[in-house]
């Protein structure tokens, strides 16, 4: 985060998302933060430029860049964001994990009130307050909020709404944050002096990955346990588990899979479980219900493994595998080297 600034934000901008780059990737909901933000987004962290650009061919039409390197130190980029933000009155970032992190500092730094967890936010008519709704009790209760200056907002991805991409390409600039004290890790009394020294940057476990932060997600149906007990349908949605995992996959399930307890509730995609925003979806042994695909947000690519050629799941794939969803899991587990427990063959019940 060094250089002198080589572009600044605008006199006027009202509102602005800050999404947090890895890897030149942007996070699970950049594309709702940016349509709630009007259209303007701060892009920063690792791969900023490469990710702006991404940000600049969907909803944005001015995107800004700025290189922090690998690994978050949210008290630093906190204080070199703040003077630039200032008189930014709707601060908008992803709920993401790295949002999470940064949105406080950021709010402190400010001196404004947090709204966090919304599913919508806009800044008040006729004045600089903020209004929001936010999203409590897995969504089943919003609560509408007002405060009377500005603000800085969470929004929850998968609640938003995504703007239509641009007919033409946005205005993409990079925003230099000039250096200063506490860019070296272990500056006493510093900005960033809490940051931890980053050491490594560990990719996560997909088996343990936020379901909303997942760009690639496996998801089982009623389909992948047909025939089987009660024990060897739990054992299948376990292999799906480990079977995603091995493929650098998230795993989900429907509704029926987790009232039945094959997987875990926190699992559950759905309007009444987790709402998704992958790239990539692959449904094994999913008939499609309107309860199930509502929660998928707008996944570039949807592959569809089942027996029935004409269920709403398969209707809806760009790739449709008319087959065993169960024998299909098992082929792709040998093929990936993952153990398959002898009861959940397709034969075994």
């Amino acid at each position: 985060m060094t250089g002198p600034a080589v572009a600044s934000l605008p006199a006027g901008l009202d509102a602005l998302a800050v999404v947090l780059a890895r890897g030149g990737e942007l996070p699970a909901g950049a594309a709702e933060a940016v349509t709630e933000a009007g259209g303007a987004v701060l892009v920063a962290g690792d791969g900023a430029e490469q990710a702006a650009a991404a940000a600049g061919r969907a909803a944005a039409a001015r995107v800004w860049f700025c290189e922090t390197g690998s690994g978050l130190r949210p008290g630093l980029l906190a204080a070199r964001l703040a003077p630039a933000l200032a008189a930014v009155p709707l601060i908008v970032l992803p709920a993401t994990a790295d949002g999470r992190d940064l949105a406080p500092r950021l709010a402190a730094r400010l001196g404004r009130p947090l709204l966090a967890g919304a599913c919508a936010a806009s800044l008040v008519a006729g004045g600089p307050g903020v209004a929001a709704q936010l999203c409590r009790l897995d969504d089943r209760i919003v609560l509408p909020v007002q405060v009377p200056g500005p603000a800085v907002v969470t929004l929850a991805p998968g609640t938003g709404i995504i703007g239509p991409p641009l007919p033409g390409p946005a205005v993409v600039a990079p925003l230099g944050l000039p250096a200063g004290p506490g860019d070296q890790p272990g500056d006493a009394d510093q900005p960033g002096a809490a940051d931890p020294h980053v050491l490594a940057v560990i990719p996560p476990d997909p088996a343990a990955l936020d379901l909303a932060e997942a760009a690639l997600v496996f998801g089982g149906g009623a389909g992948l346990a047909s025939g089987l007990d009660a024990g060897a349908a739990r054992a299948v949605f376990d292999l799906l588990t480990r079977v995603a995992a091995a493929a650098g996959a998230a795993a989900g399930a429907t509704r029926v899979a987790t009232d039945a307890g094959w997987a875990g509730p926190d699992r559950q995609i759905g309007t009444t479980g987790v709402t998704i925003t992958p790239r990539r979806y692959v449904a094994f042994g999913i008939s499609g219900a309107v309860q199930h695909t509502g929660g998928l947000g707008e996944p570039e690519q949807v592959a569809s493994v089942n027996t029935d050629p004409y269920c709403p799941m398969t209707a809806m794939s760009s790739l449709g595998v008319i087959a065993d969803a169960r024998g299909t899991l098992v082929a792709l587990a040998r093929e990936l080297g993952v153990e398959v427990p002898e009861e959940v063959t397709p034969d075994a019940g």
